[in-house]
């Protein structure tokens, strides 16, 4: 069986939101890709206080200068679309109310037919945590647990009641709920964060850089399954940020998902057989416009189909 494709919405500045993100949804559903995400950044600082992913010297994109509400846009795609699934990769929890995240998912969720995957993450920027969080970076772990116990309390049956750190939910009726269960994905960049993934979570969200690497992460990640006796399998999502320069690039430093479509797609193969179920190809950086981007990703699909990924 064929791994599953999915596409990043359009989000940046160099679109109108509200008729490119319907349009290139809808254009991505009838390619063929099965499911469309979204990713969250709320800023961007002048100067920043800290480098991109907390790398000292390391510049933020360009395209993080405005970056439109994650689910804004899925409400938007989820419009214009019957079945593709809709994911979140990732919302920054800390930067959420928790109640009221748990309540837009579950929205968001009933009114597509149950469609949405909740990618969650605990951030990295500072600037954004000053800006917005609910609690401080020190805490962002802690609020990532409330955050998954308080969907879990918000999308189960009624009465629903809670008592935390950062939530107090007396008993009460808090709907509409989920079409069904809605799963949960984590990333696992620490030994802690890889415990709560095996503990708490539906399933795996990496980022795609290299495959050798990913092969390692993954096994690793079936060990402490194994090790803490988790019997449901981990669910799997790659996410590959690519960097589309037209023409091959040819130079010794290239990254994965780095180059032309062709040696995008090398990388894909490479990825996908490691064994990961899903695949989120984000092309929107380095597209124009949104004809551009369909453009492109009708072509990576094509591609990528016919190599056998």
């Amino acid at each position: 069986m064929a791994i599953r494709l999915g596409l990043s919405l359009p989000q940046m500045r160099q679109y109108d939101i509200g008729r490119d993100v319907p349009d290139v949804a809808r254009a991505a559903e009838e390619t063929g890709y099965e499911s469309l995400w979204v990713f969250e950044r709320i800023l961007f600082p002048e100067p920043a206080t800290q480098g991109l992913y907390n790398i000292p010297g390391l510049p933020w994109p360009e395209q993080y200068r405005s970056v439109a509400d994650p689910l804004v846009t899925l409400a938007l795609a989820a419009g214009a679309t019957r079945r593709a699934r809709l994911g979140t990769s990732v919302l920054v929890a800390p930067l959420h109310v928790p109640f009221q995240l748990a309540r837009g998912l579950a929205s968001l969720d009933a009114a597509s037919g149950g469609r949405v995957v909740a990618g969650l993450g605990t951030g990295w920027s500072l600037d954004e945590y000053a800006a917005a969080a609910v609690a401080p970076f020190e805490k962002r772990g802690k609020v990532l647990d409330e955050l998954i116990d308080v969907c879990r309390a918000v999308w189960g049956p009624d009465p629903v009641a809670y008592d935390g750190e950062l939530t107090t939910i007396a008993p009460s009726e808090v709907g509409p709920k989920p079409k069904g269960p809605l799963p949960i994905l984590l990333p696992a960049n620490s030994p802690r964060a890889l415990r709560r993934l095996v503990d708490r979570a539906d399933g795996w969200m990496p980022v795609g850089m290299g495959a050798e690497q990913l092969a390692k992460q993954w096994k690793r990640l079936q060990e402490v399954a194994a090790e803490r006796g988790r019997k449901e399998p981990v669910q799997s999502v790659l996410r590959v940020n690519t960097t589309h320069t037209g023409a091959p690039y040819e130079g010794p430093d290239r990254k994965p998902f780095q180059g032309s479509v062709a040696q995008i797609v090398e990388d894909l193969a490479a990825h996908a057989a490691v064994g990961v179920e899903e695949i989120l190809i984000d092309l929107q950086g380095h597209a124009r416009d949104a004809e551009e981007l369909k453009d492109l990703a009708a072509e990576v699909h094509t591609a990528a189909r016919a190599a056998g990924v």
